[in-house]
């Protein structure tokens, strides 16, 4: 019989939406289905989540910065957790006190990197805020134990911090029987016709909170006639992005739905998902999509690319013009089909019970560590 491990999570937000906090939640919740106790270290945790798990309240100070904000929440957690005993603590957050840190995010010296030179010194040497930030993610990267989301998070780190060990990757899984192929076809009739989607034009689905980041912009400019874009997502300068549909005059074909409770739907009536990302950590619709048994289109940029076998279960673009042409190409149904057959197998193996067994073998070896007297902490 396997040991049941007391373990402590550490993030914010222990909520449903979001990158880091979504797989803190969906780990935890699995994690808590084999029997293991987890406590949730969290200033906010939400309505339904708390079952299971022990909540420590971690007090919010500082709110005005963001970085303060960030310190506060390390300082916090250390002085908690120097209260109590774990098999493993295990950190989404940017923290110092744990043995196991999750890095959902490119580094701060990476971004930094791409400055000029004097904008460069500026923002290392003369931005107390940056160098706060460098400080506090050069403490976290000592952690013994790294987990990148993606392999691009993976190449980013080493790139940054060659002395960081023991890195490896982790993605994120899905939920394999909420996003599921036999529910698209199900919804699919009801929700074109709520859309007022004509049943005979392809229909692109685009997932994400950060408009330009995410490369909405080059997508809203290949619209055209028999073609239509959902946009779901809150991202900034809405406006911006209308009017750049109005002037191609393809407004009545962009359909902005901002926050969705359940985005299924939004599967149920697209044909082709698209993530055209300049940046991008992982890429959770792509893998959502694909669980739905729709073909996805995703730049190299985004981690979630490396799941892809390009051609065979969906595609990677290099090129604004390779993207035009393959959503032509993505207007016939029959390759849409084949596409989207593969992809599900393939979504398939990256479910969110994979991730969980993953997390908790590395759990096992560390608590069997520490135990020892190993684990460097």
């Amino acid at each position: 019989m396997k040991k049941i491990l007391k373990i402590a999570v550490l993030v914010k937000r222990f909520i449903s939406s979001g990158g880091a906090e979504r797989y803190a939640v969906e780990v935890s919740r699995r994690l808590l289905k084999k029997g293991h106790e987890i406590s949730v270290y969290a200033r906010e945790v939400e309505p339904g989540q708390e079952t299971g798990v022990k909540w420590i309240r971690v007090s919010d100070r500082l709110r005005f910065s963001s970085v303060l904000n960030s310190v506060s929440f390390a300082v916090s957690t250390a002085h908690l957790l120097s209260k109590e005993s774990y098999d493993v603590i295990h950190s989404h957050e940017r923290a110092y006190a744990q043995d196991i840190l999750t890095l959902h995010t490119f580094s701060f010296r990476g971004d930094i990197e791409k400055y000029s030179l004097l904008k460069k010194i500026d923002r290392i040497y003369l931005s107390p805020r940056s160098a706060l930030y460098l400080w506090l993610e050069g403490k976290q990267m000592r952690t013994s134990r790294l987990v990148a989301v993606s392999d691009v998070i993976l190449e980013d780190t080493r790139r940054n911090y060659p002395r960081a060990e023991r890195v490896s990757v982790i993605t994120p899984g899905v939920d394999t029987e909420w996003f599921h192929p036999s529910y698209v076809l199900q919804k699919r009739e009801e929700e074109r016709v709520r859309q007022g989607i004509p049943a005979n034009e392809t229909v692109i689905l685009f997932v994400g909170s950060e408009f330009k980041r995410k490369g909405l912009d080059s997508l809203v400019a290949l619209i055209s006639s028999g073609t239509r874009l959902i946009v779901v997502g809150k991202g900034e300068r809405l406006d911006y992005y209308k009017s750049l549909a109005r002037r191609r005059g393809t407004l009545e074909r962009v359909y902005f739905k901002g926050h969705s409770d359940d985005i299924r739907r939004y599967y149920a009536a697209s044909d082709v998902v698209v993530l055209p990302s300049r940046s991008e950590a992982f890429g959770m619709s792509v893998l959502e999509g694909m669980a739905c048994g729709l073909p996805v289109v995703t730049s190299p940029n985004a981690g979630v690319a490396s799941l892809i076998d390009d051609g065979r279960d969906g595609f990677v673009f290099r090129s604004v013009g390779e993207l035009s042409k393959l959503l032509e190409r993505l207007s016939d149904p029959a390759l849409r089909t084949r596409i989207g057959l593969e992809a599900r197998k393939k979504a398939e193996r990256y479910s969110w019970d994979r991730t969980a067994d993953q997390y908790e073998e590395l759990y096992f070896r560390i608590a069997e560590q520490r135990k020892a007297g190993m684990s460097g902490r």
